[in-house]
């Protein structure tokens, strides 16, 4: 696993085809969020291309500063890719739990509530990335002694 945490591009590109895959096979299966009288309609598969071309942003920011042999914080990296896929994994396991009898709406509000918090934890927690690319910009390059 540390391996992997040298090399996060790795982790981030090869997630790519996989997010394409479940958007294709979604079809016609849209996210619809309503935010006090506006609905916001997406369809999976447009969702799956957005997210594609984060990951692959992220994931060539990161195949870059390892190209370039600039060091990056592993502890950043941790959080980076933590926040990623296990809020992503948290949510998505969350989600299962919806109840639909009328009787459970306030376990509904609290679990529409959770999910929030993680998805606004999640979206500050790209924020890491720019600020782990500019540390190992600024941070000396990494020299092999041998």
């Amino acid at each position: 696993m540390n391996k992997l945490m040298e090399k996060p591009h790795l982790i981030f590109l090869l997630a790519i085809p996989i997010i394409l895959l479940i958007g294709i096979l979604s079809e016609d299966t849209v996210l619809d969020m309503n935010v006090h009288d506006t609905y916001y309609v997406m369809a999976y598969l447009h969702l799956a291309i957005l997210i594609s071309i984060l990951f692959g942003i992220i994931g060539i920011g990161y195949w870059f500063m390892h190209k370039t042999d600039r060091k990056l914080s592993k502890w950043l990296n941790w959080i980076h890719v933590g926040l990623t896929f296990g809020g992503t994994l948290l949510v998505w396991i969350l989600t299962k739990f919806y109840r639909t009898e009328l009787m459970e709406y306030r376990f509904n509000n609290k679990l529409t509530l959770m999910i929030t918090l993680i998805v606004v934890l999640m979206i500050v927690g790209q924020l890491i990335f720019p600020i782990n690319i500019i540390y190992g910009l600024i941070k000396k390059k990494n020299t092999t002694g041998g």
